[in-house]
């Protein structure tokens, strides 16, 4: 399996699992009186069920685009230094300046 695809798989289950923390402890503390909510009418599974899938989505995406910078896969550690950037030096430009002319009005 290629690595990019092993990665995002990685960061997928990470940010699910993530998720799956933040949706207990909006339960727990119930917070917007949550916990009350779901457990006092008969399909307050699905609000959680609901709540931990868009969550994941959301903690996955960004787990995901967090990991790619980092650098990882068969070629990291393998870059060079970079090539030091020219310097750029300023001359002075001699400039001819005409005396201005009036013109009538």
């Amino acid at each position: 399996m290629p690595y990019l695809v092993r990665l995002y798989i990685k960061q997928v289950a990470i940010g699910y699992a993530i998720s799956a923390a933040f949706v207990t402890m909006l339960l727990y503390f119930n917070v917007a009186n949550l916990w009350h909510l779901v457990t006092h009418v008969n399909v307050g599974w699905i609000a959680v069920l609901m709540l931990w899938i868009f969550n994941g989505i959301v903690f996955a995406g960004v787990q995901f685009a967090l990991s790619l910078p980092r650098g990882h896969g068969e070629d990291a550690g393998s870059g060079g230094k970079r090539d030091a950037l020219p310097v750029l030096l300023a001359e002075p430009v001699p400039i001819t300046v005409r005396p201005h002319s009036r013109r009538p009005r």
